[in-house]
């Protein structure tokens, strides 16, 4: 991305708290903007998932004005570096009907709109007014079971328990700015603009910032035991610009209200707008949180997806057809208060590499004496 990081940031970044992440030529940095100073924090804490853990966000050496950027040959990373990547699915009504949509299609799109019309009108009202887990809801399902339109996505989107996936391997999420991979043999797919929550290891809540976690729905909708291949590729995972921290201006009531919007352009001029409304989630993000923790252990701390209501179904190419992703396509997911993550796709093929995993990135904290600020 270009030097300047003004155009990612929120209009009232000056009332908030930020922590990110930023490529230097020596290596990763953490980086923290406070007011209308950018400061590199690498030297108390070398890592992101390290400040959290011991609330270390203040000092470090001044950069400079938020408007004159980062320094020359400096880029912004994800604001995510050891956090485990965690994903929650199926958490709106309408993506609860998109995911039984791929699997009745066998995640062939062109028979998406007729099967779409058809499960609207049958179970769409039902799963937008039961408490996920609730008696009624136990009784829907009863109903939908006797009447054969069950689904497994359909137990995750109204039972108890929530989906939680592992969405990618610690450091191979990019930041903005970067390219964003979809496989080169999908040919149905989209961004999921999400809210993603930041946790420590107790999983406790510090702040959050904004998430691509890109969707393959022909993979998934074949088979659902094809998460894993449809969600985890090379850089199919985008987290940024920055982490807000929780304080007096931002709590996670503003999460809960949170509008997340998004913009397609095409190189061909294509052009699609979405918004994710996160009052219409089902499950409450401290609830999601929870069943993340359930009974694991994350010591490095975690970030967890919310997921997403936006799911396009406006035709691109051929009526009926709906959308999917070209090579050569700008996505922007904004959020008034956490500001722009902006990507373009590629394939997970033809996107770079990822090559600093945990043994190369501790490597370079070593060369650089900052191991013991880990």
């Amino acid at each position: 991305m270009a030097k300047g990081i003004l155009e990612s940031l929120p209009a009232d970044y000056r009332q908030g708290h930020f922590i990110g992440r930023a490529q230097s030529p020596d290596g990763p940095c953490v980086i923290t903007i406070a007011g209308n100073v950018l400061h590199d924090l690498t030297g108390v804490a070398s890592t992101v998932s390290g400040a959290i853990a011991r609330r270390s966000f203040s000092g470090g050496t001044v950069i400079g004005p938020v408007e004159d950027g980062l320094p020359e040959g400096w880029s912004l990373l994800s604001p995510v570096d050891l956090q485990t990547i965690k994903a929650s699915g199926v958490t709106f009504a309408l993506s609860a009907i998109e995911r039984v949509i791929e699997e009745r299609a066998r995640g062939d799109a062109s028979a998406a709109a007729a099967i779409r019309t058809q499960l609207e009108g049958q179970i769409g009202s039902g799963i937008r007014s039961v408490v996920p887990g609730s008696p009624a809801a136990a009784q829907l399902k009863h109903a939908l079971i006797e009447a054969g339109m069950w689904s497994q996505y359909l137990e995750v989107a109204i039972g108890p328990d929530a989906e939680i996936f592992s969405k990618a391997p610690t450091l191979s999420a990019v930041g903005t700015g970067a390219r964003v991979g979809v496989r080169s043999d999908s040919h149905w797919n989209n961004p999921e603009p999400e809210v993603v929550l930041v946790c420590d290891a107790d999983g406790a809540v510090v702040g959050a910032t904004l998430g691509n976690d890109v969707n393959l729905r022909d993979f998934e909708g074949r088979s659902a035991l094809l998460l894993s291949k449809a969600k985890d590729n090379n850089a199919s995972c985008a987290i940024g610009p920055f982490i807000r921290l929780f304080d007096e201006h931002f709590t996670i009531d503003d999460v809960r209200g949170a509008d997340v919007e998004l913009t397609i352009e095409g190189p061909e001029g294509y052009r699609l707008e979405g918004r994710n409304d996160m009052s219409q989630i089902s499950r409450d993000p401290l609830d999601l949180v929870a069943q993340c923790l359930s009974e694991h252990h994350y010591p490095d701390g975690f970030v967890l997806f919310c997921g997403t209501l936006f799911a396009p179904t406006q035709d691109r190419d051929m009526p009926g057809a709906g959308f999917t992703h070209k090579v050569g396509d700008v996505v922007t997911i904004r959020s008034q208060r956490l500001g722009a993550l902006t990507n373009t796709v590629t394939t997970s093929r033809d996107a770079p590499p990822w090559t600093m995993g945990i043994a190369a990135f501790v490597r370079n904290l070593a060369s650089r004496g900052l191991i013991d600020r880990i």
